[in-house]
C-alpha cells in the first residue's frame, strides 16, 4: 500500500480561501458595494416613489370605478362616459391635433433654425433669442399670447399685423356708420349705398349732408365744409358731416364749425350705370363733369363699409391652433439646442466628402444630416409627445371662457372634472388613466430606443 505524497498526483486540491467566497463573507457586487447597504440607499428613494407615483396610481385606477360620491361601485360607466361625452371627446380629439402638431412643428423648426445658424456670423446670438422663452414660465407665456391674439388691432399684435396687411390692399372705409337723416336729400340704395331723393342738373349745387360720424372719427385733415358754388356747365356739391358740436346747426345747411367728409366717393348714376366719379376735397366740395347732368348722385357702400377687424384668433375654429402656435414658441428653442448639440457632433469630414462628390445643400441635408440626426430627432419628439399630452396651462389661460370647451384637452378636462362644485372624482380619475395609458407607449418606445442605443 503506497501512501499519496505531498504534491502527488492524488493529492486533493488545496482550498481556496478567497474572502469572496467565503460563506461568512457578504456578497458584493461587481463595485464593492454590499446589497444590504445598496438597498439602505435606495429606500428613501423607493418609499418617496411609492407614496408620490405607485400609491396615486393604484388609488386613481381604483377611484375610477367609483361613482361620484365614491360609496357606490360604478363599473365601467366612467370610461364609457369618456367616449359619450361630447366635452371629452373633443379634449380627446384636441390631444391628437396636439400631439401630431405641436412635436412636429417644434422639432422642424429646431432642426431648421439649428442647421442655419450653423451657417450665420451671429448665430449664438440668434440661438440665445429663440431658446430665450423657455425662461418663461406657462402662466406667463399665457399672458402674453392672450394679448397677442386679442380681437382689437389695437391691443392685439397679430390682427395689427394683419389688418396692416389687409389694408394696404384693400383701404379701409373712411365712414362706416355715416348715414342720412330722413330730412336730408338722400335714401337708401341698393347693398348700403345711399342716392339722391331727386335727379341733378347742371348749374345747381348739390347738398350731401350726412350724420353718425363722431367728430373724434373724422380725417384728421377734415376742414370746414365749403357751400358748393353754382358752375354753368358742371355739377357741383358738397357732402359734409351735418352736425355741429353743442347744437345750434340746421339740417340740409352748410353751418360754420361743421367738416367736409373728405375722400368720400361720389357717382352718377343713369339707367343704372356709373358715368362719372369724383372724391371730396378736404371741405367737402366735389366736381362732376357736364355728363352727370340728369343723374342721380350715388355714395356707394364702398364709403360705408365697416372696418376690416382682423381675424378672431381665440374664437371656436382657430383657438387650437392659436394656442398650439404659443406652444411652439416656447418649444422650438428646446428642440434647436438639442439638434444644435448632435449636429456638432456630425463628422465633417463626411459631409464635406459628400459635397466632394457633387451633392448640393439639399443632398447634404436630406441624405446625410437628417438620417444620422435620427436618434436625437427620436429623443425630442418623444419629449415633446410626452410635454403635449400633459399641456393644461396655455389652454386654459389663452383660451377665453366662450371657446374654451372647443379648445380643452385632457388635462384641463382633468382639472375640470376632478375640482369645483360639481367635480366628479370618479370621471377624473378615469381620465387621468387615459391619460396614463397614452403615455405608456410612448415611455415604451423611449426606452427600446435607450436599450437600443446603448447596445451599440
Amino acid at each position: 500500500m503506497t501512501t499519496a505524497t505531498a504534491g502527488g498526483a492524488g493529492a486533493a486540491p488545496p482550498a481556496d480561501k478567497s474572502p469572496n467566497t467565503s460563506p461568512h463573507k457578504p456578497r458584493r457586487s461587481v463595485t464593492g458595494t454590499r446589497r444590504l447597504l445598496a438597498a439602505a440607499f435606495l429606500l428613501p428613494a423607493l418609499v418617496l416613489l411609492g407614496a408620490l407615483v405607485v400609491y396615486p396610481i393604484v388609488y386613481s385606477v381604483y377611484r375610477s370605478f367609483f361613482d361620484q360620491a365614491g360609496t357606490g361601485f360604478a363599473g365601467i360607466d366612467n370610461y364609457k362616459a369618456l367616449f359619450s361625452d361630447g366635452t371629452i371627446r373633443t379634449a380627446v380629439k384636441n390631444n391628437a391635433i396636439w400631439v401630431v402638431l405641436a412635436p412636429t412643428v417644434s422639432t422642424a423648426l429646431g432642426l431648421i433654425f439649428a442647421v442655419l445658424t450653423e451657417r450665420i456670423r451671429w448665430g449664438t446670438a440668434f440661438k440665445l433669442i429663440v431658446f430665450m422663452p423657455m425662461a418663461i414660465s406657462m402662466l406667463a407665456a399665457g399672458i402674453i399670447f392672450r394679448l397677442v391674439y386679442d380681437q382689437a388691432p389695437e391691443r392685439g399684435v397679430a390682427n395689427a399685423v394683419w389688418v396692416g396687411v389687409h389694408d394696404t390692399f384693400n383701404e379701409s372705409a373712411g365712414f362706416p356708420k355715416a348715414h342720412p337723416l330722413p330730412v336730408h336729400p338722400l335714401k337708401a340704395g341698393d347693398a348700403g349705398s345711399f342716392v339722391t331723393k331727386q335727379t341733378v342738373r347742371a348749374g345747381d349745387p348739390v347738398l350731401l349732408p350726412l350724420v353718425g360720424v363722431a367728430p373724434a372719427k373724422m380725417p384728421g385733415d377734415a376742414k370746414p365744409a365749403k357751400a358748393p358754388a353754382a358752375s354753368g356747365g358742371q355739377i357741383t356739391g358738397t357732402a359734409w358731416l351735418d352736425f355741429t358740436r353743442g347744437g345750434g346747426g340746421k339740417p340740409n345747411v352748410v353751418d360754420p364749425e361743421e367738416l367736409g367728409l373728405k375722400g368720400i366717393k361720389v357717382e352718377a348714376v343713369k339707367d343704372g350705370k356709373v358715368i362719372a366719379s369724383a372724391t371730396a376735397g378736404a371741405d367737402g366740395v366735389f366736381t362732376l363733369p357736364a355728363s352727370a347732368d340728369g343723374a342721380q348722385l350715388r355714395l356707394p357702400a364702398d364709403n360705408f363699409r365697416e372696418p376690416y377687424n382682423g381675424v378672431d384668433w381665440l374664437g371656436p375654429s382657430l383657438v387650437t391652433p392659436g394656442i398650439i402656435g404659443s406652444y411652439v414658441w416656447m418649444w422650438a428653442g428646446f428642440a434647436m439646442v438639442l439638434i444644435a448639440a448632435g449636429l456638432a457632433g456630425l463628422p465633417r469630414e463626411l459631409l464635406e466628402a459628400a459635397r466632394v462628390d457633387g451633392a448640393n445643400e439639399w443632398q447634404v441635408f436630406r441624405r446625410i444630416t437628417v438620417p444620422m440626426l435620427a436618434p436625437v430627432l427620436a429623443v425630442v419628439l418623444v419629449t415633446l409627445m410626452i410635454n403635449v399630452l400633459k399641456v393644461f396651462d396655455l389652454v386654459f389661460i389663452i383660451a377665453p371662457g366662450s371657446s374654451q370647451d372647443d379648445a380643452n384637452v385632457l388635462a384641463l378636462q382633468l382639472y375640470r372634472s376632478s375640482f369645483g362644485t360639481d367635480a366628479d372624482l370618479g370621471i377624473g380619475s378615469a381620465i387621468a388613466v387615459l391619460l396614463l395609458l397614452l403615455v405608456i407607449p410612448v415611455m415604451l418606445f423611449n426606452i427600446r430606443r435607450i436599450r437600443k442605443e446603448g447596445r451599440r
